[in-house]
């Protein structure tokens, strides 16, 4: 017999209201299917646009042929997150998400997703088969809120034709990372035709922190950490590298500078892989390079699968996740068209990832890549305070300290704030 909702699913969406958490069950039905009826549909969402959307529908096309069960359809939608408690409030939401695992803290008190652990139990599924920080970050209380579906981190990637015109090789530490973007610079004019480093994402300042020696949250968690010696040194080296002229604000904007030849390093995850592989660019992956004294420093991100309250077919659901991240094979297909490595530990290890130069660096660098902080609003703080002062600061508008102390005061409001 299927499993379904305890609670049904307008009275989920009441208890999203009313603040009170309903439950998987295992008894009744999620979705009337109904003898002859055809298979039930399952609605699949999440952030995903363009090619990458095709390609979650065509996952979702193999699990479709696997069964005649269910029939799982694949809806982008831009900022699934906020989208999905606005579904909540109206009683309509979807039947299972592509989720980012770090947002997991600060929706589970919003009674957005609903636990799994009686499925989990029910079907003898073992987490152990996950990485252990990726599975981390969906257990909240005890409970476990989703199965980790994708794991990434940010490594090195270099365009080797403009290394060896350079003369330089793959960096390995920070000195070699500002002299090879140093020397593979161009401009024409005056203008910048070829950049050294893209210095265009400062939500990697975790990763960039961890290889300084230092952390973004005390040990406690009940305060920011990054307005330290180590966060201003992260801050130093990148401002010692917009005044090498390697890197502008804005450079490339709306092109894959990269693809195109006319940028040299930058660092990036394996979903780049398809699209680089198309623009037949000659490049190579390395580890992310150390910091001044020797530290390694990564972040493990990545995406899990998710069943919200109230959701209309949770069975569906479940089966859709189970089949996708707990048979390994189906992990690697997924890779296969998308570059995206699972969070299947067996499946990661595959002969596809393992005999493939492209994969040797993500798989060396995820044996020491962190997750980020799940204390209960770290997310905001680098969303709402620590990402804001960076960009002014890479903007020029703030000065090292002041983009820091600024992130700093408005961070430890943001913990205050979600630990009452």
């Amino acid at each position: 017999m299927k499993r379904a909702t305890r609670i049904a699913g307008a009275l989920a969406a009441v208890a999203v209201i009313t603040g009170a958490a309903g439950t998987l069950s295992a008894c009744g039905s999620g979705s009337d299917g109904g003898a002859g009826s055809g298979p039930e549909q399952v609605t699949f969402w999440g952030s995903w646009s363009g090619d990458q959307a095709k390609q979650l529908q065509r996952q979702a096309d193999a699990f479709n042929e696997s069964q005649d069960e269910y029939e799982v359809e694949y809806v982008g939608q831009e900022l699934v997150e906020e989208k999905l408690l606005t579904a909540l409030a109206s009683g309509s939401v979807p039947d299972v998400v592509l989720w980012d695992r770090f947002a997991t803290p600060l929706y589970v008190p919003k009674n957005a997703l609903a636990p799994l652990d009686e499925y989990i139990e029910a079907d003898g599924v073992d987490v152990a088969q996950f990485y252990d920080q990726a599975m981390g970050e969906l257990v909240v209380g005890g409970e476990t809120y989703g199965l980790p579906l994708l794991v990434d981190n940010r490594s090195l990637f270099y365009n080797a034709d403009l290394l060896k015109e350079a003369d330089v090789e793959p960096p390995t530490d920070w000195a070699g990372l500002k002299a090879a973007a140093e020397a593979a610079t161009e401009r024409d004019g005056g203008k910048l035709s070829v950049a050294g480093f893209a210095l265009d994402d400062p939500g990697l300042f975790n990763i960039w922190l961890k290889q300084a020696g230092g952390q973004m949250f005390s040990d406690d968690g009940t305060a920011t950490a990054f307005n330290s010696p180590e966060g201003l040194e992260v801050l130093e080296f990148w401002k010692g590298l917009l005044d090498a002229g390697v890197y502008e604000p804005g450079f490339g904007e709306g092109v894959d500078s990269f693809a195109e030849g006319k940028l040299a390093l930058k660092y990036d995850g394996p979903w780049a892989l398809t699209a680089l592989d198309e623009a037949d660019v000659d490049y190579g992956i390395v580890q992310p390079p150390v910091g001044p004294d020797g530290d390694q420093g990564a972040g493990m991100g990545g995406f899990g699968l998710v069943i919200p309250q109230g959701a209309q077919n949770p069975d569906g659901a479940w089966e859709f996740m189970k089949w996708w991240t707990t048979e390994p094979a189906n992990g690697v297909d997924f890779a296969k068209i998308s570059g995206w490595i699972p969070a299947n530990m067996e499946a990661a290890n595959d002969p596809y990832f393992t005999k493939d130069d492209r994969y040797q660096a993500f798989i060396e660098t995820m044996e020491y890549a962190q997750v980020r902080s799940n204390t209960p609003g770290a997310s905001d703080v680098e969303g709402k305070a620590l990402i804001p002062a960076l960009e002014r600061f890479l903007g020029g508008e703030i000065d090292a300290r002041t983009a820091l102390a600024e992130a700093q005061e408005l961070g430890d409001r943001i913990l205050a704030d979600n630990a009452q």
